[in-house]
């Protein structure tokens, strides 16, 4: 009889000699959790605990799912983001703690700009300080994210892709929390909207014949939502060149971008006006995020 502790010691070897990712004991004991139904504390509680024939085949096939390569957050339907439980699925990207290095920043910059506001005007809630967009939203993670930390603000997500919007409009639901996701190329569907303080963006940025597209976790992921032309800055390039005109003056444009794109961004930063425009690290310590400055003359209004 399989014991629990047995049962992740032969699949985290199975995963290490098929060369199946990075954690390959977090990986079994994160689809075993899923298979009983309980914690990784549990696991770790009772290792001991004998499994039922009917649990050893259920976790066998979630296993051989894991060893032909499918990403643990599809398997299990689930990825945590900022402490957040978001449902996942291949319609979007699966979120990843780089990113939260942008959520961050953008919390910064909201709270710099609800200070100023206030002591200028005496604005609370629903201030336009506090409109943020988040383009290419994806499962909604970081517009969901800004949310739960920011109830105040209001916060719109778009994404091209129906099912996207879909799946982030049932994590908001899931979360009680109250954020607009539409369906939108881009700035497309927002054209006539008030200016947002803060657009946000983790937009497609690998070159298109980047060999890390054949190989992990991205080998499943859509495609359209992780290249962007040769050099891969093609969204980038279209997101500077339209943002200003949905910014307020004073408003800040925050991307995530590649490890090795750091410069190219911020060119593109500089040739559309902005300043102060600064990179960030993140946890891994690449440079990760490009944030600048709207000023009164980088609107943009006719790069459309």
């Amino acid at each position: 009889m399989n014991t629990i502790a047995t049962t992740i010691a032969d699949a985290a070897r199975q995963l290490t000699e098929q060369a199946m990712g990075d954690t390959p004991k977090l990986d079994a004991e994160l689809l075993l959790a899923e298979v009983l139904h309980c914690s990784r504390t549990h696991l770790f509680t009772w290792p001991d605990q004998s499994l039922s024939a009917e649990q050893s085949a259920q976790f066998a096939q979630l296993l051989n799912q894991r060893l032909e390569g499918q990403p643990i957050a599809y398997i299990l339907g689930q990825r945590e983001f900022w402490g957040l439980s978001l449902n996942v699925n291949a319609s979007t990207l699966i979120p990843r703690p780089d990113t939260e290095i942008l959520v961050e920043a953008a919390l910064e910059k909201l709270r710099e700009n609800s200070s100023q506001k206030t002591q200028q005007a005496g604005l609370t809630q629903n201030n336009p300080a506090c409109r943020v967009l988040d383009l290419g939203t994806g499962t909604g993670a970081i517009a969901l994210a800004l949310k739960s930390e920011r109830p105040d603000c209001e916060i719109t997500g778009v994404d091209f892709s129906l099912e996207a919007v879909q799946l982030a409009q049932r994590n908001a639901d899931t979360l009680m929390l109250t954020v607009s996701f539409l369906q939108s190329d881009w700035f497309n569907a927002l054209q006539g909207a008030a200016p947002f303080a803060l657009i946000v963006s983790n937009p497609p940025y690998i070159e298109e014949n980047d060999p890390h597209l054949s190989q992990g976790d991205v080998r499943f992921e859509p495609l359209s939502a992780l290249t962007s032309g040769e050099d891969g800055l093609d969204d980038i390039r279209m997101i500077t060149a339209q943002a200003g005109a949905f910014l307020q003056p004073g408003g800040w444009l925050i991307v995530e971008h590649g490890y090795n794109q750091a410069a190219a961004v911020q060119q593109l930063f500089k040739e559309r006006g902005y300043v102060q425009i600064a990179t960030r690290h993140d946890y891994g310590g690449n440079p990760r995020i490009t944030l600048g400055q709207k000023t009164a003359q980088n609107g943009n209004e006719h790069d459309y």
